[in-house]
């Protein structure tokens, strides 16, 4: 999966935690259980982030990120586990503990009559903002966002990826001490999501927590200190980028289409193996780049006709792959 405008990162810029000054966990959260009749959204999640972290779910559609986020926030209650937020147990309501959390929720929670302007004065109000207070917070995320020009338009004449820019505001106007990002650049254009993830960056560096759930991959290897691979409502992995990866076995992922059968498919070098195979299309695993020459030599030569040859180091996909038993688009 390619999101448009992102580069993949060097490896060597993979482990962002190493220069954060690390203080005291801001969440804790164990044994977190969700059901929807029979259906198990959340399966016993437990993990910890820490102050000034961006701690990222990546994960598909359905995998239990926004059931999580919902928890955490306090709009569901969960059937077991608990929730700690800066220290207060969320099992009694967590009034204080919510007063600190700036949510941006997958949808858009505007009024579309309504311009920028007025609903981010309703959401500002909501967190007890009120008066010259009130004015400035939104004059300064309007700025924040590069939408002080469009401020007064009725939100309904918005592009995508501007409503999306204002509902990141409404989360943020209070300035609150932990933000709850779920999926915020869904469906949005490359500049609109830069943008917005250029923002997160800045509220994590002066010292805001965050927790960012997305199924882009992209997103998660660039933006994240630490990422939880969430999949039928349980993690099956967490850590850094560079940890992560160390999973996928340092294994590439070579991917050939061209005019052959699956059942007649040439024999593999020693290093090399299928992942998966259909007439026309193979997907190999292969130990290192030697192999990936030796092994395409060997094709050359025995007359099987490729049209095109893909090869992906290891990543996240991989890691997701290797775990879960499919990619992260199925």
């Amino acid at each position: 999966m390619t999101v448009p405008g992102f580069m993949r990162p060097e490896l060597s810029s993979y482990d962002r935690t190493a220069s954060k000054p690390w203080r005291d966990l801001m969440i804790e959260v164990s044994g977190l259980r969700k059901y929807f009749g029979n259906v198990k959204a959340v399966d016993g999640l437990s993990f910890g982030v820490k102050e000034g972290e961006i701690f990222g779910f990546l994960g598909p559609n359905g995998a239990g990120k926004t059931t999580t986020i919902s928890m955490l926030s306090g709009l569901l209650r969960p059937d077991a586990g608990t929730i700690t937020i800066a220290g207060m147990d969320m099992s009694g309501g967590g009034g204080k503990a919510r007063s600190m959390m700036g949510i941006v929720p997958q949808e858009i929670a505007l009024y579309e009559e309504l311009s920028g302007r007025e609903n981010l004065h309703f959401w500002g109000s909501l967190y007890g903002l009120s008066g010259a207070r009130l004015r400035e917070e939104t004059d300064r995320v309007l700025g924040m966002v590069e939408l002080s020009d469009r401020a007064d338009d009725p939100v309904g004449k918005y592009s995508g990826g501007m409503k999306r820019r204002i509902n990141l505001c409404a989360g943020l106007i209070h300035r609150p001490k932990i933000i709850l990002l779920d999926e915020p650049t869904l469906g949005i254009d490359p500049q609109a999501r830069i943008r917005i993830l250029d923002i997160v960056r800045k509220e994590a560096e002066s010292g805001t927590t965050i927790i960012y759930t997305t199924h882009y991959l992209e997103e998660a290897e660039s933006l994240c200190d630490r990422i939880a691979i969430i999949d039928q409502g349980r993690i099956h992995a967490e850590g850094t980028l560079a940890e992560l990866v160390k999973l996928a076995g340092g294994e590439d992922v070579v991917t050939i289409t061209g005019d052959f059968k699956a059942d007649t498919f040439p024999k593999l070098p020693e290093g090399a193996r299928i992942d998966r195979i259909a007439d026309g299309t193979a997907r190999l695993v292969v130990r290192d780049h030697g192999a990936v020459g030796s092994m395409l030599s060997g094709f050359f030569s025995s007359g099987l006709r490729v049209e095109t040859v893909a090869i992906s180091e290891p990543n996240l996909q991989g890691v997701f792959l290797k775990l879960t038993g499919k990619e992260l688009r199925d």
